[in-house]
């Protein structure tokens, strides 16, 4: 697989909640780490998630924004 994202990171499915339109998969990262997407529940079914799949987080945004109190 090739693609232009520069920011790629394996894991592996931690959980998978599942909605009648959209899903939420965490991965966890070497170190412990998480990481949580939200897909469509089509893709995830496409994608065959589960816990314990070893999958790759890929990151591509024109903005990353950071906040504090």
């Amino acid at each position: 697989m090739k693609i232009s994202a520069r920011n790629v990171l394996k894991g592996k499915v931690k959980s998978v909640v599942r909605d009648s339109v959209d899903s939420e998969i965490v991965l966890e990262l070497a170190g412990g780490m998480e990481v949580v997407s939200i897909i469509s529940t089509k893709s995830a079914d496409n994608l065959n998630l589960k816990v314990g799949n070893e999958v790759y987080a890929v990151v591509k945004a024109t903005n990353v924004m950071i906040a504090t109190d």
